[in-house]
């Protein structure tokens, strides 16, 4: 049979209870899910014998688990990006009003994201003043524009922010897509030589499907961000301005604007109880290297999951601190 948990792990905080949590995952397949798999298996190493989590797949476009953990179905969640899961506390940006005051923050993981627009040079368009004065008759692919999907929602805003609707595009010959949520499935498509689809927005530019449509054969040329629509939309979604580097893409040659998309944010209900929220954050902190070296191979710029994880940016959360998370980052000086 082996030894139990509690001969084999003789560091760090233990519950001797048995638990039986919730936790909220992604489709199945992204990164989510992969966090989430570490962290049970290493909080279920320091509790009662009987202890079982679940991690429950999601359908929708990402913005399930607030509500979900808001309304006491699921014990844990991730989402992204963290300046606007930020706003499910005070009913800003993509909540329309709607607020979420149960929620509290176990810890921020890095991922560093942006928003883009990349388009097929067959048109000629390397700006957005260039795409609104030659009102190309494009095929965009985005994801819907609704609070269900932050991406989506986000992405939709990004072209507000710069003049130009699904409307106006449809005025001008075009067409837009808008049924899919993940990030595959709107941009592994485009990246066919026979894909009618000539635009994208979206995020994950980490990935091979972005590296795929801007250096491929493709060639799509990603746009750069306007300043004047980045303050726009820092006042609109909270999200920042950012900046992608020459050289992301072997075709970049030139740093160029773009819409902050990044980090994860681990959130919980405030009344999740105290003993566990703080194994969970010391397994966030003390068991990092874990889930760490499963990026290792992935180049540090283009990890789907930063590394190395930093205690003290983990502790800076957009939502309020649960109280026993805040307790581990103080006692262990990530607090000041």
């Amino acid at each position: 049979m082996g030894e139990p948990a509690s001969k084999i792990l003789d560091r760090g905080p233990a519950i001797t209870r048995s638990i039986n949590l919730n936790f909220q995952g992604d489709w199945g397949q992204a990164n989510f899910h992969r966090i989430m798999s570490w962290l049970v298996q290493e909080l279920c190493d320091r509790c009662g014998p009987r202890s079982r989590v679940a991690i429950f797949s999601m359908r929708g476009g990402g913005s399930e688990g607030l509500s979900l953990v808001n309304d006491g179905e699921m014990h844990i969640a991730l989402g992204t990006p963290v300046a606007l899961m930020g706003a499910a506390q005070t009913g800003e940006a993509i909540f329309n009003g709607q607020k979420f005051p149960q929620l509290r923050a176990l810890a921020v993981l890095p991922q560093d994201d942006r928003m883009i627009l990349g388009i097929d040079p067959k048109y000629g368009c390397r700006t957005f003043a260039e795409i609104r004065e030659k009102k190309p008759p494009i095929k965009l692919v985005i994801g819907p524009d609704s609070p269900d999907s932050p991406t989506g929602w986000v992405s939709h805003r990004f072209l507000e922010a710069h003049g130009i609707t699904p409307d106006l595009i449809r005025s001008w010959g075009g067409e837009v897509v808008d049924t899919w949520c993940r990030p595959e499935q709107c941009l592994i498509p485009v990246k066919e030589a026979s894909s009618d689809i000539t635009a994208a927005v979206h995020e994950a530019i980490m990935t091979p499907w972005w590296t795929n449509i801007i250096d491929g054969p493709r060639k799509f040329i990603p746009v750069a961000a306007e300043p004047e629509a980045l303050e726009k939309l820092h006042k609109m979604t909270l999200l920042e301005p950012a900046t992608l580097p020459a050289g992301y893409w072997d075709s970049l040659k030139e740093e160029i604007p773009a819409l902050s998309f990044r980090d994860f944010l681990l959130f919980c209900r405030e009344d999740l109880p105290d003993d566990i929220a703080y194994l969970l954050t010391w397994c966030l902190v003390e068991t990092k290297s874990m889930i760490e070296s499963q990026y290792h191979h992935i180049n540090p710029n283009k990890t789907p999951l930063g590394y190395p994880f930093d205690p003290v940016k983990m502790a800076k959360t957009s939502l309020p601190l649960h109280p026993a998370a805040e307790r581990y980052y103080r006692e262990h000086g990530y607090l000041s």
